[in-house]
């Protein structure tokens, strides 16, 4: 049994798909089943069961991903422990991984504790969330830092503001002040991509937290305008076509919850590093950051 075989048995366990677990730890589908099986063969107890649409982990399962978990987690522990042990406290490195949410508050943060800890070294890293909480299981970041909905009522509808919702001026939702979830469950959809990497992500997320990625229509802005005024649809657009959409008069622009009011910082940390003092005041300074740019945007 080998260490990368328990990362791959957790990528597994985190994302519960075989495809996306091989595609992050960098293997084929077929490498990462064969991993798998052998796991199981060493056990000598199913581990996974496997279907056509779904993975579930058994009951033994789930017990040997803990296991997964704490050696991983143990293993990074001691190797952090040997490198202190031979290049001393002046060499301490800390990894900070953030979203692209909380782009606005590690930097500065980082920034700050730097002038005051000088000899300690400092790198970040800009993931997504489930990459934050993979690195983070297996000891690969120190502190992973991001924002999420602090709002539970899942009939509201929360944009970032790179992001509008649009219809025609016909369509039913077009006289509302303000939209519930439920109201956009039976409406169809259109999507209209941006050229923009993170505010691509963005959309993909957005209409992922709408339930439509399955059956949604794709197209140029054009397209999708076009359609607008001769369907029931409503559509999702990055906010560098509302200008051509404000301009056209049988569009009209639907009134969201944008998630600014509705967003609270999530930081964790490695149970190793949590007690350090140092850390302790890496992470005030991140609080004090968060709390900065509450108030400006407010």
């Amino acid at each position: 049994m080998r260490f990368e075989q328990l990362e791959q048995f957790v990528a597994l366990g985190s994302l519960r798909h075989f495809r996306q677990a091989a595609e992050q730890t960098r293997i084929s589908t077929s490498a990462l089943t064969r991993s798998i099986q052998t796991l199981e063969d060493e056990i000598g107890c199913e581990l996974v069961k496997r279907s056509t649409r779904s993975v579930k982990l058994t009951e033994q399962g789930e017990l040997f991903l803990n296991y997964c978990k704490a050696t991983l987690s143990e293993l990074e522990l001691t190797k952090k422990t040997i490198k202190q042990s031979l290049f001393g406290r002046d060499q301490q490195k800390l990894v900070v991984g953030y979203t692209n949410k909380a782009s606005a508050i590690v930097p500065m943060s980082c920034g700050k504790f730097l002038a005051d800890y000088p000899n300690v070294k400092v790198e970040m890293q800009l993931q997504d969330e489930n990459e934050l909480t993979r690195k983070l299981q297996l000891g690969e970041i120190d502190i992973s830092v991001y924002l999420q909905s602090a709002s539970n009522v899942m009939s509201d509808i929360h944009l970032p503001d790179q992001l509008i919702l649009f219809v025609a001026k016909h369509h039913p939702l077009a006289s509302k002040d303000s939209l519930r979830r439920s109201e956009l469950s039976e409406y169809p959809m259109y999507g209209c991509f941006s050229q923009l990497k993170q505010v691509q992500t963005m959309l993909n997320e957005a209409v992922e937290g709408l339930n439509k990625s399955t059956s949604m229509k794709i197209g140029n802005i054009d397209q999708v305008i076009e359609g607008l005024k001769s369907s029931n649809h409503f559509a999702i657009a990055s906010i560098e076509h509302s200008k051509t959409i404000a301009q056209d008069p049988n569009l009209v622009l639907l009134k969201t919850n944008k998630d600014v009011d509705h967003e609270q910082l999530v930081v964790q940390t490695n149970h190793h590093v949590s007690g350090d003092s140092h850390i302790k005041h890496l992470l005030e300074l991140i609080e004090q950051t968060a709390q900065a740019q509450s108030c400006t945007t407010q």
